[in-house]
């Protein structure tokens, strides 16, 4: 078992991703807080350039000495239960880790799908791993072959457009409607783009996958797409280390937390990023809204700390940036409660946002790094309350 001597509290964050690195840089802080940091990987992985990393154009790693606190101790290794009672972490490598908090932010990965034959003949492309796995499928894959990338949101979207622009034949299958986030105007962009880029667009109730083999999908409505590879981009899920460990979690496995991120079962244990579900009402996964979360989280433990009560989450959205290939991208405007408005930026323009809003999202990783409370929490979505308050009253009440 690891502890930390000094009389300091220790707190452990489970997960290196956007969110985990955030919350244990800015624990940082507080000189008599001991964090650990547990996480799979030795190096911090780029998420939102995995699409990029299938098509060769960037590696989506970058060195935790840029990224993490050098106050942080990292353990390479994954966690396998949270005894709540010891409270202390299991690690797959053996031994425990011990803790006074615990920031759950273990992330999202890949939806298990459920289509026959999905799993063994589809490449996924939420982790690390299964980029590269798929990045050496396409790099020995014939120039001319055919590739069916599955899913009409925006890690489809843009892996349709990275592998087309390099010059490889693409259909998208959306499995219904293609960028269901966007608003028509944006909408139309993309489509327009991708067209330009030569990739077929499969959209509408019958484009649902029925089932995939080794060289083809077939869809809902009987038509039969060929294909060298399928890239399954559809769906998120979240690891079940939450609901193995005992712990509430949602209908899709998230940790149920009430409003300050803390879990309804116990108030040494906060949630952040993509695995989150403060009310039963979580938010959009991904990097725009862990980078929010994160702060919140070590927020929530450093105001427990103190001994006082945590603030309730405060997230607002600005939008969703898609890239279409290296030369063109979209930024689709929204309210602040996430809904798209018809406002967006296109074109070169809306690339040089994308990479901006992806630079900048490592460079607010190493400010907090380097001073804790950098990252400064000004958002707040004011219509959040009502909806928690009609969520909690349409939900039958429990019998006891």
């Amino acid at each position: 078992m690891t502890k930390h001597t000094g009389g300091r509290t220790e707190v452990v964050v489970i997960g290196g991703g956007y969110a985990g690195v955030l919350a244990a840089n800015r624990l940082t802080g507080r000189d008599d807080v001991a964090v650990t940091l547990v996480n799979p990987r030795s190096a911090f992985v780029e998420r939102i350039r995995l699409h990029q990393l299938v098509a060769g154009s960037d590696d989506a790693v970058v060195d935790y000495a840029d990224v993490l606190s050098e106050r942080v101790e990292l353990v390479v290794d994954t966690a396998t239960g949270i005894d709540r009672e010891a409270r202390t972490v299991s690690l797959a490598g053996g031994g425990t880790v011990g803790y006074d908090y615990l920031i759950y932010a273990v992330g999202s990965r890949g939806g298990a799908p459920e289509v026959p034959g999905a799993d063994r003949f589809a490449y996924p492309i939420a982790t690390l791993e299964e980029a590269e796995r798929l990045r050496r499928a396409v790099a020995d894959a014939p120039a001319t072959a055919a590739l069916t990338v599955v899913g009409g949101g925006a890690t489809g979207i843009e892996t349709a457009a990275e592998l087309a622009e390099a010059g490889r034949p693409v259909t998208l299958v959306c499995g219904g409607q293609l960028g269901p986030y966007l608003h028509p105007n944006g909408r139309r962009f993309v489509a327009k783009r991708l067209a330009a880029l030569g990739v077929t667009v499969l959209e509408g109730p019958g484009a649902k996958v029925a089932s995939v083999t080794a060289g083809a999908v077939r869809l809902a409505d009987g038509r039969e797409v060929r294909g060298h590879l399928t890239i399954w981009a559809a769906g998120f899920g979240v690891p079940d280390l939450a609901a193995r460990s005992g712990l509430s979690t949602d209908e899709a496995g998230r940790l149920l937390t009430d409003e300050t991120l803390t879990s309804v079962d116990d108030d040494r244990i906060v949630a952040a990023g993509d695995a989150a579900s403060p009310s039963g009402l979580p938010y959009r996964m991904g990097c725009q809204s862990a980078v929010q979360l994160g702060p919140h989280a070590a927020d929530a433990v450093l105001r427990r700390i103190e001994g006082g009560r945590p603030e309730a989450v405060s997230v607002a959205f600005a939008g969703l940036c898609v890239s279409l290939g290296r030369g063109a991208g979209i930024f689709q405007f929204a309210r602040k409660d996430d809904t798209a408005i018809r406002f967006h930026v296109g074109g070169r323009t809306g690339a040089r946002i994308k990479e901006f809003v992806v630079s900048h999202t490592i460079k607010q990783l190493a400010d907090e790094a380097r001073k804790p409370g950098a990252r400064v929490l000004k958002g707040r979505d004011d219509s959040r309350r009502q909806r928690v308050e009609d969520a909690r009253a349409s939900r039958p009440a429990r019998v006891s």
